[in-house]
């Protein structure tokens, strides 16, 4: 999971603090030495714009909203949101085009993922001009290696603005408009940075398009590399067509597939545990492990949940607890003793 927000504030950082060391090539590999231990000690006395220090307050946001928040009880959950949004409001005072803030801001103040789509597809064109414009004006004169990190660091917030645009779409039923804006962001980050290659697997399944997720499967190679296509969320995509098909024999050896890519995970497609999205970007998790699976199950409701039964899931989600029960009788046991159900 590629957006973390620490990290993007220490290349930021790094960049302007490198810019400053350009007339002074004998001392700038022992300054830069001693940048890290600066940054965290005493922050204010490198330079930085105002744009940087919006970006700073932004990542704290992200770690009370995204890593703070989803654990906290009512009472703290309330001081963490009344703190994250002073914190964006305080970002956006700073730098009114700080895109993080003015999204994340509206997460925090729109309940409607119809309205946040609304106006993240109003606003995806303007923000793309806006980073695009920062970008060619970091990268003015900077070498080859300084410019293709500053011109990735200032494309992000599109990058990320576009990646909910996606996912709003999905989550709303406009499950074309994700495919579009899925892509959109793929053609311009090839090497896929926000992860939306799964949204796009979940929009494609939605549609009952095999043979589009079936291409985004040949693709993956060029898309990510370092992963194989047995991630939980292209399996989930592909058990959904297949039973929506009603080939429950080809579903459940991509489930026992899906457990064996995720071992001791299983208890996640038995409970079904639904987590907020992540408001400055998909939650880094590490790959293969049971906090992606749960990720990636709770991101899967919008096929999960379709065509509620008695039971008070969905028919797929109904069938996936079961086929799972019976696959794996030790993740049933571990699911009921954390005090989840498999219905039959």
């Amino acid at each position: 999971m590629a957006h973390d927000p620490r990290r993007e504030d220490y290349q930021r950082m790094a960049l302007r603090f490198a810019l400053t060391l350009d007339d002074d090539p004998t001392g700038a590999v022992r300054a830069m030495a001693s940048f890290g231990r600066r940054l965290a000690r005493d922050r204010d006395s490198l330079p930085q714009t105002d744009a940087d220090r919006a970006f700073h307050l932004v990542t704290l946001a992200a770690d009370l909203i995204d890593y703070q928040l989803p654990f906290a009880d009512d009472h703290q959950a309330e001081q963490l949101t009344a703190r994250a949004e002073a914190l964006l409001d305080e970002a956006l005072s700073l730098d009114p085009a700080c895109h993080d803030a003015v999204r994340m801001r509206r997460i925090a103040r729109d309940g409607s993922a119809e309205r946040r789509y609304r106006a993240l597809a109003d606003g995806a064109d303007a923000v793309r001009a806006s980073c695009e414009a920062e970008r060619d004006r970091i990268c003015a004169g900077l070498g080859d290696e300084r410019r293709a990190l500053a011109a990735e660091v200032a494309m992000r917030p599109w990058q990320r603005w576009m990646a909910e645009l996606a996912e709003d779409a999905l989550i709303c039923g406009r499950n074309r408009r994700a495919v579009e804006a899925s892509e959109r962001l793929l053609e311009a980050d090839p090497r896929d940075t926000s992860d939306v290659r799964f949204t796009l697997a979940y929009a494609l399944a939605k549609l009952e398009d095999e043979t589009g997720l079936a291409h985004l499967v040949a693709r993956y190679p060029s898309l990510c590399a370092p992963r194989a296509t047995d991630d939980a969320w292209i399996l989930l995509a592909q058990v959904a067509l297949a039973h929506r098909r009603w080939d429950l024999s080809a579903a459940r050896e991509l489930l026992a597939r899906l457990l064996r890519s995720y071992p001791g995970s299983g208890a996640a497609l038995i409970r079904q545990t639904e987590l907020p999205d992540g408001a400055f970007a998909r939650l880094r998790v590490p790959p293969y492990g049971s906090d992606e699976l749960i990720l990636a199950v709770s991101e899967g409701t919008v096929l999960l949940q379709e065509g509620r039964e008695s039971s008070g899931r969905g028919a797929l989600g109904a069938w996936v607890a079961r086929a799972t029960a019976e696959l794996d009788p030790q993740a049933a046991r571990q699911a009921a003793e954390a005090g989840g159900e498999t219905r039959r």
